[in-house]
């Protein structure tokens, strides 16, 4: 399967997603992290996968005991490993998310920012794999975009569009939560609906949470 972020929009180019102009965007991917942090106490072992360059990992270094982040493309890793270099308790790694293989457990692992669309493949298995290496009664968040923030999102893929980083946006094909680009990226949203039916399925505690009016967290506990 072609993997559009290990491919096409990885390195630098995903960096500049991220330095994204407009104010309501900014607020939507501070929230996301924000949210995580006032659930940590600090003392927490993180695993974060489709970690990127270590935007996040970065971010969340003094509110935790150490930060792991994973991310299928070595060039993007490599860019990681130079931005959070000064973070002594943080990592980053090249591992497949749908086949993560640690010698240790973690108190919280993260899929953020829409992480299960882009991580293209079966949602259920990339939720196990996540539950696997988590600690009894660890966490797992993973979120998605809240219907509330389609015009915003949508502005936020234009200027990704007008600035080379993805293919044009097929109009016709772009609706109903899904952006659709001409060269084949795709952009999908769960709602509140599917999270539910996937915690269900899991068959552990799970809760459901909106953030900001931008982002649906679906946040499952292991059992103890």
């Amino acid at each position: 399967m072609c993997n559009y972020y290990r491919q096409n929009l990885n390195s630098t180019k995903l960096f500049q997603v991220y330095q994204t102009k407009y104010p309501r965007i900014k607020r939507y991917l501070d929230e996301e992290i924000d949210f995580v942090c006032r659930n940590l106490h600090g003392n927490e072992k993180v695993l974060e996968v489709g970690a990127g360059y270590g935007r996040i990992v970065k971010k969340l270094a003094p509110f935790s005991a150490s930060v792991v982040g994973i991310d299928i493309s070595e060039s993007t890793v490599d860019l990681g490993k130079e931005y959070i270099k000064e973070c002594p308790n943080c990592s980053i790694q090249v591992m497949d998310a749908y086949n993560l293989v640690f010698d240790e457990e973690f108190d919280v692992v993260l899929c953020l920012q829409n992480g299960l669309s882009a991580m293209k493949g079966q949602p259920m298995h990339l939720i196990e794999q996540c539950m696997n290496v988590l600690t009894p009664g660890g966490k797992a968040y993973f979120s998605t975009y809240s219907p509330k923030f389609w015009e915003h999102r949508l502005t936020w893929f234009h200027e990704q569009e007008n600035n080379g980083l993805i293919g044009e946006i097929d109009l016709e094909k772009t609706k109903d939560g899904t952006i659709v680009c001409k060269d084949g990226f795709v952009s999908l949203t769960f709602s509140e609906d599917t999270l539910k039916k996937l915690g269900e399925e899991l068959g552990c505690y799970y809760r459901i949470e909106e953030v900001d009016k931008s982002s649906l967290f679906l946040i499952l506990k292991k059992p103890e």
